[in-house]
């Protein structure tokens, strides 16, 4: 588990064979979980200055591979005891969405950014959602996505900074949007067999 608060900036040193090496500061142990751009990555090797973890087909399919090179966000997986701040993130990214335009404001910069069209159902007005990992407020809802407004702060210290029109990123939608979409989907499932059940009892009188 994570709080989508960026650890460190780290560099990628390579990736090949589904094993990426990162340049950090941070030094985890072998077996550690970490976030690299939002993607819960266990680390199978660690040296001097640097460890390495390894993608899975599964994680491959799902994530921006294209952004696995440069600089990248890294968070080290909660620990009991451990503040919590930011929101709950679990590192299973749900899709990948697009930016599709990026405004700037006195105090911010706005960045809209699109998703599949049945991932929207858990996406809330002033909810909670990940971006490569960094947690964030939803300002807005669109009609194909929704929409950000970064603080300098946070622009000059993640990837932000460096995402343009057409970026493609990593995106977390909330773990109790999921889950309150998903009883609700079981409820009416639920409510549809019931009436069937009616009718069909009906249909032998």
């Amino acid at each position: 588990m994570f709080t989508g608060l960026i650890r460190e900036m780290a560099e990628v040193v390579s990736y090949a064979n589904n094993i990426l090496t990162l340049k950090a500061n941070y030094r985890p142990k072998i077996g550690d979980s970490i976030a690299v751009n939002g993607v819960c990555l266990t680390v199978v090797e660690v040296a001097e200055g640097s460890f390495s973890v390894e993608l899975a087909d599964e994680t491959r399919e799902v994530i921006a591979m294209e952004n696995l090179k440069g600089r990248v966000h890294i968070e080290p997986a909660m620990q009991m005891g451990d503040r919590f701040e930011g929101h709950i993130v679990q590192g299973h990214v749900d899709t990948v969405g697009t930016i599709t335009h990026i405004q700037k404001r006195t105090n911010g910069t706005d960045f809209f950014i699109s998703i599949p069209a049945n991932y929207l159902q858990y996406v809330i007005p002033k909810g909670s959602i990940t971006i490569d990992g960094v947690s964030l407020t939803i300002n807005e809802v669109t009609e194909d996505g929704f929409r950000l407004t970064i603080i300098p702060h946070t622009l000059k210290e993640t990837r932000f900074s460096e995402y343009r029109v057409g970026t493609r990123v990593n995106v977390e939608t909330d773990l109790f949007a999921r889950y309150v979409a998903k009883i609700l989907e079981a409820r009416e499932v639920a409510k549809r067999r019931g009436w069937e059940e009616i009718e069909h009892i009906q249909s032998l009188y």
